[in-house]
Formats: structure tokens, C-alpha cells, sequence
């Protein structure tokens, strides 16, 4: 059976996140994920997910400066220093949590050093982690809604991985933004499970629930299950509005 895991960044993203964890496990999903927690205490957002049973999947590195354009900042050179404050940062609180999971964020960047930049603060995060049993996710972004964004498609971030060599770097799969980038997505997943550490979903063109759109997630899952993969999957779609009234693809998956 297919079990699911609540990206908060998203859904009941209008509760503060221990509020959205209760919400998720009355809404019957498996596990939780978020996008950067930092202005909640780690210590609620323990006592939510001791109370609940779930674990926090993943968690993201800071942005850095939102107002001035940033979206992450380990491949932008001569900011490695802020760039691993905030690796130092998500380690802590993911320890703090019990999270094994943390997206390094590539950021905005057409520097001709920003791989070598961004492999060089990989190695940095991969090695913070490996003492927690943390593994470090990268994730291309599409050119539609992340235009500039380092890491580029699923081609770029295998290289990366196999640049950086660690065992605890993977790839966060991406459904959505693979779709719009690539295109055929049951094959490059199947082409990149091996190096797959996490995978999220949402409906194509519009990040909507997955019972819409132009994918077809109920055969999608059968390949995923049938590849032996038995982690949640990470509900990463935009509900437009009340998240409960968005949930009737999951009893159909």
C-alpha cells in the first residue's frame, strides 16, 4: 500500500506547523515535510510529532535573503560562509526533530564556478550529517517557476551527486518539476532511482492535487511500489484554498 507524507510548506499552510502536523495525521497520512521551519521552536514541532507518531521527512536549508531575490545558497560563490551557516542551521534542528532528511538549496546562479561551489559546501553539508545518519537531498527546479535556478534538471544533479562522492547526498525526485523540465517521468525515475532519496508529488501543468492534470499518478505509484520503493511519498501540491476539501485522491492511490 502506498503511504504519503504531508508537505506543510503547502498543505494547511495557513496553521502554524505543529497545528498543520495534528491536521496531517487526522487526515491519515503516514509522515510530515516542510519547507523551513525555523520561526517555530524545534521543541514544538517535537512535541507535535511525538504526539502524532509521525516523523518529519525533510526539511530545507534557508533561502537566504527572500526580499532581495535569494532562494538558496549553496552554488553561489564568495557566500560560502552564509551558505554553510544555514547547512549548520538545518542540521541542528533536524537533529533536534529526529529528521533525517535535508534539502540543500543550489540557489540563483549562472557563475562559471557555481558547481564547483555548490560541491564544495555538498561535501561540507554531507559531512555535518553523516554523524546524525542525515542524508543530504539536491533538487532541480523548473526554468518556468525557477528561472536561473543552479541545479537544472535530473542530468546536472547526477553529475553533482557522483562529483561529490558521498554516500548520504541523493537526489529528491521531483514528479512536478521533472515533468515540466523533461518530461517522461516513470522513465527518469526509473533511469535515477538508484540515486533517489526522496520523491514528491503534484499534478502537471498546475501543482494541484495529484487526481488532476495530465499525469497519470495511479500507474505512476504502481511503477514506484514495483521498483521496491516503500518510503512515503511527499504530497507537494498546492491546494488552492481549504486542504481538506482536496483530499479525495488519496482514498483512489
Amino acid at each position: 500500500m502506498t503511504r504519503f507524507s504531508a508537505n506543510l510548506g503547502f498543505l494547511w499552510a495557513d496553521r502554524p506547523l505543529p497545528d498543520a502536523i495534528h491536521a496531517a495525521h487526522a487526515a491519515g497520512f503516514d509522515a510530515v515535510e516542510c519547507h523551513w521551519p525555523y520561526d517555530t521552536p524545534a521543541a514544538d514541532v517535537k512535541a507535535a510529532l511525538d504526539a502524532t507518531g509521525l516523523e518529519m521527512l525533510g526539511l530545507n536549508t534557508r533561502r537566504g535573503d527572500v526580499a532581495a531575490g535569494d532562494n538558496g545558497l549553496s552554488a553561489i560563490p564568495y557566500r560560502e560562509a552564509e551558505a554553510r551557516a544555514a547547512i549548520d542551521e538545518a542540521v541542528d534542528y533536524a537533529k533536534a526533530i529526529g529528521t533525517r532528511n535535508i534539502h540543500v538549496m543550489a540557489g540563483y546562479s549562472d557563475h562559471s564556478q557555481a558547481d564547483t561551489t555548490f560541491a564544495e559546501n555538498l561535501r561540507y553539508a554531507c559531512a555535518a550529517g553523516a554523524p546524525h545518519g542525515m542524508t543530504m537531498l539536491i533538487e532541480p527546479l523548473n526554468p518556468y517557476d525557477a528561472p536561473g535556478y543552479a541545479l537544472r534538471d535530473t542530468a546536472h544533479a547526477a553529475q553533482v551527486i557522483a562529483d561529490v562522492g558521498a554516500n548520504n547526498l541523493k537526489l529528491m525526485f521531483d514528479c512536478y518539476h521533472v515533468g515540466l523540465t523533461e518530461g517522461y517521468v516513470s522513465g527518469r525515475l526509473r533511469a535515477l532511482f538508484p540515486i533517489i532519496g526522496h520523491i514528491q508529488f503534484a499534478s502537471l501543468p498546475d501543482r494541484g492535487a495529484p487526481d488532476s492534470g495530465t499525469l497519470d499518478y495511479e500507474m505512476l505509484f504502481i511503477e514506484i511500489a514495483a521498483l521496491g520503493w516503500d518510503a512515503p511519498l511527499g504530497a507537494e501540491y498546492k491546494p488552492g484554498g481549504d486542504t481538506e476539501r482536496t483530499l479525495g485522491w488519496m482514498q483512489m492511490f
